[in-house]
């Protein structure tokens, strides 16, 4: 049994101690300089039995780069996060906070709460900011080229969210992007409704080892997927900034209704909580 005061203590020893001219661990709240550019917030809950098994120091780096990921997914970047942990009755929370340790390498945590309850509940708000505007999942024409960052179907463990890439995109013109937590299937559909525009896809990248239901349907990839009018502007800002080469898979059309891939419909797929 761990009481939370001690358990508090512990956590401001491990996370260290915040910047000059800030307050992080430890108080009522955290006190944080505000960006200078918009204000991006994102929260996203991580809950035992439904989106992880074990609660180790994977799923503590999930919670965080799932997040992350979302910035990414406007263009832009993460400045700060809170996390809530909600603990069941003598769990060990070693691993956990590990994990959460080592994702300070991808945002700093500032702050957060406990508590205790029947399972294992994480939940991450991050903020972040971009230095211009925002890539909403709405902004997509017909004859823009559609992209997904890498070959999907493989989700790893520990997801790397691609806050450069998302940053490439939106200095080439990306129209509208999102992340692939959900699978491309439903995500693309997402972006196609948000936008009011068609899709027609030509093949999907398979990651090594996965297959076809995987790559359109698997969720967690965390890979982004976009919009962009000007496929050659994509390929300089990506080499520009030493990144991988994203991949075309097809186009935005203008009627509202197409959902193809080659010949056929576009297969449903992806991930949706149902209550």
């Amino acid at each position: 049994m761990t009481d939370e005061l001690g358990f508090v203590r512990s956590l401001a020893a491990r996370f260290g101690p915040s910047p000059p001219g800030e307050i992080w661990i430890g108080d009522d709240a955290a006190v944080v300089r505000p960006p200078h550019g918009p204000l991006l917030l994102a929260i996203d809950p991580m809950v035992e039995g439904v989106h992880f098994v074990t609660a180790d120091a994977d799923a503590g780096w999930k919670a965080v780069a799932r997040n992350v990921s979302d910035l990414a997914a406007m263009g832009g970047r993460p400045l700060h996060a809170l996390v809530s942990l909600v603990i069941p009755p003598g769990a060990d929370a070693d691993g956990v906070l590990a994990g959460l340790v080592e994702a300070t390498a991808l945002c700093p945590i500032v702050g957060g709460d406990t508590a205790a309850g029947p399972v294992w509940v994480i939940t991450v708000a991050v903020t972040g900011t971009v230095d211009g505007e925002p890539v909403l999942r709405s902004g997509a024409r017909p004859g823009d080229t559609l992209f997904v960052t890498a070959p999907l179907g493989v989700p790893p463990a520990r997801p790397a969210p691609r806050v450069a890439e998302g940053t490439a995109a939106r200095l080439a013109g990306a129209t509208a992007m999102l992340d692939l937590s959900d699978g491309l299937g439903i995500d693309l559909r997402r972006l196609a409704d948000a936008s009011g525009v068609g899709v027609a896809l030509d093949a999907i990248p398979m990651a090594e080892g996965a297959d076809f239901d995987d790559a359109i349907g698997g969720g967690d990839d965390y890979e982004l997927v976009f919009a962009a009018p000007d496929p050659d502007a994509v390929v300089a800002a990506f080499e520009a900034a030493g990144l991988e080469r994203p991949i075309e898979i097809g186009r935005c059309t203008a009627d509202v209704e197409e959902r193809r891939l080659g010949d056929g419909p576009l297969p449903e797929g992806g991930w949706e909580h149902r209550w």
